[in-house]
């Protein structure tokens, strides 16, 4: 009966150690939509914003105020550029982005 009881509190132990890693390995979403529209040029700039699968398609203002470069260090795959709008690949992540991009902007 006791070496029931001490595998069940290892386990109980190594769950939460478990999810302890989980979290501190998760990305702050916050964090992430707060740099993007930074990058983006400030939350006055963007017009429209939208998510198809895994890219983001933003309508800007003024595309000169885009900093590409911190955006693709943020985790874009990939940018491209159609007048005033840009296609941001960030694979599974920009549906995420964008549900807390809409409730900052």
């Amino acid at each position: 009966m006791d070496t029931i009881i001490q595998y069940a509190l290892i386990v109980l132990a190594l769950g939460l150690i478990s999810l302890i890693v989980i979290k501190l390995m998760k990305k702050d979403f916050h964090i992430e939509a707060n740099k993007l529209i930074g990058y983006l040029g400030g939350k006055d700039n963007i017009i429209n914003a939208e998510c198809n699968m895994s890219r983001f398609k933003v309508i800007l203002k003024d595309i000169t105020l885009v900093d590409k470069d911190a955006i693709e260090r943020l985790g874009a795959k990939g940018i491209v550029e159609i007048d005033n709008q840009l296609k941001i690949i960030f694979g599974s992540n920009a549906k995420l982005l964008k549900k807390y991009i809409d409730e900052i902007i």
